[in-house]
């Protein structure tokens, strides 16, 4: 079966995905980010993200990569994450877990996707 693939917002992603992506990409975000050809035509640039069910790209561009990691008190000043973060997140996914079933019908899925890196 394939994954669903899933086109989403940053700020609209369950805090418990932040932090795997987070713990994913502990450089920051910017120079991960890929473009795909979305349904209308339009390039789009995104954060490519993959959980056991869900191959997420996660809409941003190399601008807002740079500006949520510079807000983001879980990275430090030169946009490295925090060593003591994944002590943390082991601490809190012990505690609660969320679900991503939530998001069955609630996005657009990606189509046309090209691992092409983003170029500003």
């Amino acid at each position: 079966m394939a994954k669903k693939r899933v086109v989403i917002d940053y700020d609209k992603l369950p805090e418990d995905t932040i932090n795997r992506i987070k713990m994913v990409y502990p450089d920051g975000y910017e120079d991960n980010l890929i473009t795909f050809t979305n349904a209308e035509g339009r390039y789009i640039s995104a954060l490519p993200f993959e959980t056991e069910e869900i191959y997420y790209l996660i809409r941003m561009t190399a601008g807002e990569a740079r500006q949520i990691v510079k807000d983001d008190d879980d990275f430090d000043s030169e946009g490295k994450l925090r060593g003591d973060f994944a002590d943390e997140v082991e601490a809190d996914d012990a505690e609660d877990e969320e679900s991503e079933e939530y998001l069955d019908d609630n996005y657009d899925e990606a189509e046309n996707v090209k691992d092409e890196p983003y170029e500003e």
